[in-house]
């Protein structure tokens, strides 16, 4: 051992000197190398002809070009005053190929590998690419999928790199189990969760099939559901997903510790907050002294405290929940505390997500602008005027401090969707027969929230064609303007014995009186055309026969408090249409109409839903034209056909229209036991409504009085991969013999 010490030392100073010691480069000689061209090894390398090197430099060299991934090999010696670079490359990817996959498209699993044509191949970057591509199939429930790179050698140090792919059975969830409940059954907790144990009917659920974050999801829906019953000292000790022997299917099995159940003994707020500018807050609390404690209804007392606090500038105030157990007695003192924090004023607003929509089309629906007060309702009111737009699948409105405590830095976060949609509607009648109708619309066009509609509509009975464009923000001021022509042509002939032409445009600006009250104004011109009378019409669709011009100007007054312009479930729309025709033409007429809708959330999934309209028509010293008149039936008077109430010609049963009328309906919106990602909601209906004064009067005219229809229903919607569709199936059970029935209406969508 002695000597070998005595050895080491010896050398050291050598070994010192060599690293310390430098050459002169005369000349770098390279070789090995097909592809990779010699200035490209040199740039790596860092050492130029004429250079004075030494060890670390060489070394340094060297690893640097290991790093590039293009080499198998590499050597450097020296011959003289040469230094001798000796490179093996690395082969160059040909093609890369997936073979066998069938529940995966190459195009998906494309996009989660780093290997390419062209791009240099390593077996480290192909041993990374197999772990990702079967992370692609774990999270699609192909837990048994087993990859093999193969490797096919070409010419010129090219390879052909094939992923040989067994994909297996999907690996679904075969059972889910739970330990230690006691106060709730396992059907009970079955139905709180997101996983489910597979069944055949669930083809386009993904909620059977294993996911490791979705455990997570169902451990914190668990902890909500319990903590909500009044458990406070709930846990989830564990969640297990245990693979089948065969690779086939995973069993969940949950592991609970429900805790005790506790009742409210006592609720307090303590707040040191001033006074003079808070209310009271406890008549926000929805918690009571005696209730079961409900830790959903702690978190909404707080977010209500918070929304009244951030309406009078306080945007980060602190509110804590004290629990204090009383484990013998099973209650709990709750005491909110309000922490002091400074008021807040928004210092920058800062956007991100939209790749398509401009940054302005963002700001013009904030409530608020850099510099004002912080107010949870504007922030709030923000993003449901964002999320109206129907431009974006998320929108998170949040906050971060600013600069100083007393200021805040709005961060609006939105995930873009399509905003060009596809609308097909279907139906069919024993009068009509089948009709298609298809129209394509653009909601944010170039990004600018600008509308392009385009819309034709064909039947045996009736064509229609329609383009219309609107700007939502003329000169960069909350003023809408838009445009419209249009083109129809309709066969009445069953209903009332005449075909009807129509061409026609309006010109449109709104404005708002405020945050949920708008205006809009309109001019109308349309030629109009009544031809193709029958022989046998009746008489007083005959002297309607011919051409006229209609000229009008209008408005509409909309109240909006609606939670969801698209598919609302809470508040109220009222619209007030009016018009005037007599600016140049031929009709003189006034015509009004007003609409209603109100929704009411009576649970999740649950909506009991009113709608209601009524018009009102009169001809200045002159009748109103057929054309002109109200026709009652189909969509809003369900179990009737278009235009099948009303007055009607008893000779020869062709609809006249009329001056008046109203309708009404009630529909309750349910789910229907079937998991919810299949999108599938029922509705229990009744439509009410009538129809009369049509001027025409005679012993043949019936029909021209307010008796009131009435019909009820059943439907079904289904939000399909391919739109919306809905079915009705309506039976009238007040009707007059000279109306005309539908049983079944049929109706669907989709977006693009």
């Amino acid at each position: 051992m002695r000597y070998v010490l005595m050895l080491f030392f010896v050398c050291l100073p050598f070994s010192a000197q060599a690293q310390s010691s430098s050459m002169y480069v005369e000349d770098i000689i390279i070789s090995g190398n097909q592809r990779i061209e010699n200035s490209t090894i040199l740039t790596y390398l860092g050492i130029s002809e004429g250079d004075m090197a030494d060890g670390e430099s060489i070394n340094r060299g060297l690893k640097k070009l290991y790093e590039t991934g293009f080499f198998a090999d590499v050597r450097i010696t020296t011959d003289g005053d040469d230094l001798m670079v000796t490179v093996i490359e690395n082969p160059s990817i040909n093609r890369v190929a997936y073979e066998g996959n069938d529940a995966i498209d190459d195009e998906d699993l494309e996009a989660e590998t780093t290997l390419r044509s062209r791009s240099t191949f390593t077996r480290t970057a192909v041993q990374r690419d197999v772990e990702r591509l079967l992370n692609v199939y774990r999270r699609n429930g192909y837990y048994s999928a087993t990859i093999e790179p193969q490797i096919i050698q070409r010419e010129q140090n090219r390879v052909d790199l094939a992923f040989d792919i067994t994909e297996g059975e999907k690996t679904s969830i075969r059972n889910i189990s739970f330990i230690g409940n006691e106060a709730f059954s396992t059907a009970d907790l079955s139905r709180v969760i997101s996983s489910t144990e597979y069944a055949w009917y669930k083809l386009l659920s993904s909620d059977d099939n294993y996911d490791p974050d979705r455990l997570e999801y169902d451990k914190e829906l668990l902890r909500r559901f319990y903590r909500a019953e009044g458990y406070a000292d709930f846990n989830v000790t564990s969640a297990f997903a245990e693979l089948t022997p065969q690779r086939d299917a995973f069993l969940l099995t949950f592991t609970l510790d429900e805790g005790d159940r506790y009742t409210l003994n006592k609720v307090d707020v303590e707040n040191d907050l001033d006074r003079d500018l808070i209310p009271n807050l406890d008549e926000l609390l929805l918690t009571k002294a005696g209730d079961r404690y409900d830790a959903s209804a702690v978190e909404n007392s707080i977010d209500a405290i918070i929304e009244e606090l951030g309406d009078k500038g306080y945007a980060f105030v602190e509110i804590e929940p004290s629990l204090e157990r009383d484990t013998q007695a099973d209650t709990i003192d709750l005491t909110y505390v309000i922490k002091q924090g400074p008021r807040v004023y928004v210092e920058r607003i800062d956007i991100i997500g939209n790749i398509s929509t401009l940054d302005e089309v963002v700001r013009r629906e904030l409530r608020f602008v850099e510099g004002d007060a912080y107010s949870t309702t504007k922030l709030r009111r923000s993003e449901q005027r964002l999320k109206n737009l129907g431009f974006f699948e998320t929108v998170n409105v949040t906050t971060d401090p600013g600069s100083t405590p007393d200021r805040t830095i709005i961060t609006v976060d939105v995930k873009e969707q399509s905003t060009g949609e596809i609308s097909l509607g279907a139906g069919y009648s024993s009068t009509d027969g089948a009709l298609a109708d298809v129209g394509i619309t653009e909601r944010n066009l170039l990004g600018r929230g600008q509308t392009l509609r385009f819309r034709v509509l064909a039947a045996a009975r009736r064509q229609q064609f329609d383009i219309g464009f609107t700007e939502p923000y003329l000169f960069n001021r909350e003023l809408s303007g838009g445009v419209d022509l249009y083109k129809i042509t309709q066969d009445f002939r069953t209903e009332a014995s005449f075909e009807r032409a129509a061409l026609g445009g309006k010109l449109r600006a709104g404005y708002s009186f405020s945050e949920y009250l708008t205006q809009q104004l309109y001019y109308s011109i349309e030629q109009n055309e009544i031809s193709d009378v029958d022989p046998f019409a009746s008489r007083f669709i005959k002297d309607q026969e011919g051409e006229n011009i209609t000229s009008l100007v209008g408005h509409t007054l909309t109240y909006d408090r609606r939670d969801n312009r698209f598919a609302p479930t809470d508040g109220l729309l009222l619209r007030l249409t009016q018009d005037v025709a007599g600016v140049g033409g031929d009709d003189h007429f006034l015509r009004n109409e007003v609409q209603s809708e109100y929704y009411i959330p009576l649970a999740k999934q649950w909506t009991l839903a009113f709608a209601g309209s009524a018009g009102h028509i009169f001809g200045f010293g002159e009748d109103v034209r057929i054309n002109q008149r109200f026709f009652v039936g189909g969509r809003e008077l369900r179990g009737f056909e278009d235009a099948g109430i009303g007055p009607r010609d008893d000779t020869t049963d062709d609809s006249l229209g009329g001056n008046v009328y109203y309708t009404a309906s009630s529909e309750l919106q349910f789910p229907l036991g079937l998991p919810d990602d299949l999108g599938f909601t029922g509705a229990l209906f009744i439509d009410t409504g009538s129809l009369w004064d049509s001027e025409d009067s005679g012993p043949e005219v019936v029909g021209n009085d307010h008796l009131l229809r009435a019909s009820a229903g059943v439907g079904v919607t289904w939000a399909s991969p391919f739109g919306p569709i809905r079915i009705d199936l309506a039976k009238p059970f007040l009707s007059e013999d000279y109306d005309i029935e539908e049983t079944f209406r049929f109706s669907f969508g989709t977006r693009f």
